[in-house]
């Protein structure tokens, strides 16, 4: 079997509309901006430095393995990747594993290249990119992946989205979810935040001018809401510290392609980018903001 061609939406309401948008804002602004920065496979999430010694590309690779390994994949299943971005789970899912699968995004470039990438694979295993989002797919599959997506949900929908997790899941189905978390302002004082102005000013800058629309979960979000879906929660793991050095090595890696950058996009945007990446990193060294793993199998 060949890969199929990029498959649109099928009709929805107008609920679906300002997702699209906001998603298409960040992700469609320049492939050739995001590859300034991003490792060769356009892996654009926290990597795992396993070996002090490993530069980003090698570290993508081993938090997709980490990521993978968590899910028991079998050869012939079916895959679910859920802002599945340039494609770089799914195809490294289809090596190792031999596996169909299918990758949700809101992202035309992305769709379209993640499609191209996997189309390009000598595989007879089905490979799929739908531009759509999860709450326009109900078929059943074997396992789900999404790393880094839930940040771009509004908090109402985070109980619908493991409901549909769930019901796409056979018994014993395994979900891994990587996930940007925070805490409540009344918890800072107690965590050992200070609440100073430039941390809220830069939420909102984030909230403004990079994730218009989303919302970052807590932990006690993602325990609650995916226990209510029916998941049973096997293991938690922390990559604090893995983000700071990813953050680090895109913040310095788009310096050094400044007039790339700005040939590319724009020098507000260049600026914008690296205030995002360079602040990013600050929070998760001081834990205002933190990087889970969560592995859940459904009951």
């Amino acid at each position: 079997m060949t890969g199929s061609r990029v498959q649109q939406p099928p009709e929805s309401g107008d609920d679906m509309k300002p997702h699209f948008a906001e998603v298409q804002a960040h992700y469609d602004l320049s492939d050739d901006f995001f590859g300034l920065f991003q490792d060769p496979s356009r892996t654009y999430s926290c990597a795992y430095y396993e070996r002090d010694d490993m530069t980003l590309a090698e570290a993508q690779v081993a938090k997709i393995d980490l990521s993978l390994g968590k899910l028991n994949l079998e050869p012939g299943m079916t895959l679910l990747d859920i802002g599945c971005g340039w494609g770089s789970v799914l195809k490294r899912a289809i090596e190792k594993y031999d596996v169909n699968v299918v990758g949700l995004t809101l992202s035309r470039n992305q769709c379209k290249y993640a499609q191209e990438l996997l189309d390009g694979m000598d595989t007879e295993r089905s490979r799929r990119i739908l531009l759509r989002g999860w709450e326009q797919f109900d078929e059943p599959v074997d396992r789900i992946i999404s790393i880094e997506a839930i940040e771009a949900f509004p908090q109402e929908r985070y109980a619908p989205f493991f409901k549909m997790c769930s019901s796409v899941l056979p018994s014993g189905g395994r979900f891994l979810l990587q996930a940007i978390l925070g805490h409540p302002l009344k918890k800072w004082p107690e965590l050992g935040i200070p609440i100073v102005m430039s941390d809220l000013k830069f939420m909102r800058f984030i909230a403004k001018e990079i994730f218009p629309g989303g919302s970052v979960p807590g932990e006690e979000n993602i325990v609650a809401l995916s226990a209510e879906a029916g998941f049973t929660l096997e293991q938690t793991q922390f990559l604090n510290e893995h983000y700071v050095r990813t953050l680090d090595t895109w913040a310095e890696a788009l310096e050094a392609h400044h007039e790339e950058a700005v040939a590319a996009t724009s020098e507000e945007v260049y600026q914008r980018y690296m205030k995002y990446l360079t602040g990013c990193s600050d929070f998760f060294n001081r834990r205002i903001s933190e990087l889970g793993q969560f592995t859940l199998v459904k009951a």
